[in-house]
């Protein structure tokens, strides 16, 4: 299981580190995005100007070892808390079939929260640029702290001045990425997806998550009380830190050159 800690090689912030984005940010909850028209417009604007920064990162050295782990047989599958979408990336370079379940989605789809129609999120992108043509590079230069959901704190003047554009469907303007907001449960599948590669496990290793969320934890619960190791590498506590029988603060990415070198015979 990974977390935001795997990808700040990859120049996108975590939540709750050093640097963490909840020292300076509040991230919306899903009850604001179903309720609060100004809170979600608010969101559309921050997330039009942080999202190209987050969809040009790239998966770094701790993406790609873990992707050769799975074929080779070192890992079962992958549960990811993350939405960035670099552990796929990572996988399609080497054309694997990795498993990979993304338990809190992916930034890159985007659904209505009326019709439920979904939509590529740059695809979205360019209706937003036809409708706020200069605003996305404009504002970005008045943006400040790009967050792990891919939105950045925007001034409400520059809020303001966006356009939203409507579902292709049914005309509304309750857009959402399809991402797991605090309050929101994980889906049905994801869960039994997670559920099905916890069960085929015979240990757990946490990769660069402080394991704060339920969602997440709960995986670890479940692997303990199943009497299977549970092993953390992450660069601060995390709460399944008393439930693990190893532990390792360290960075992410060096740490786990060290176990490829363990591993390769």
């Amino acid at each position: 299981m990974t977390g935001a800690g795997v990808s700040t090689d990859s120049g996108i912030p975590d939540y709750r580190g050093p640097q963490g984005s909840l020292h300076r940010h509040r991230p919306m909850t899903y009850q604001e995005f179903q309720h609060d028209a100004a809170a979600r417009h608010r969101y559309w604007a921050r997330s039009f100007v942080g999202w190209r920064q987050m969809h040009g990162a790239a998966p770094n050295r701790s993406h790609e070892l873990l992707a050769q782990w799975q074929p080779r047989g070192i890992l079962t599958g992958l549960v990811t808390q993350n939405v960035d979408g670099l552990h796929r990336q990572a996988a399609e370079s080497l054309a694997s079939d990795a498993d990979i379940v993304t338990l809190h989605g992916d930034l890159d789809t985007v659904v209505c929260l009326v019709c439920g129609n979904s939509e590529q999120r740059p695809s979205l992108d360019i209706r937003l640029e036809e409708a706020n043509p200069g605003y996305a590079e404009a504002a970005w230069q008045a943006a400040e702290n790009i967050n792990p959901d891919g939105d950045v704190t925007l001034a409400d003047s520059w809020v303001q001045e966006f356009v939203m554009v409507s579902c292709l469907v049914c005309g509304s303007q309750k857009l959402k990425p399809d991402v797991v907001y605090f309050g929101e449960n994980v889906p049905a599948e994801r869960k039994a997806a997670a559920d099905r590669l916890t069960e085929q496990a015979s240990a757990l290793l946490v990769v660069g998550s402080s394991m704060a969320v339920m969602s997440g934890f709960k995986i670890a619960l479940t692997m303990h009380r199943a009497g299977k190791p549970v092993a953390v590498i992450n660069g601060g506590p995390s709460r399944a830190d008393a439930k693990a029988e190893w532990r390792w603060r360290t960075r992410i990415t060096p740490a786990l050159e060290e176990l490829e070198q363990l591993l390769t015979p």
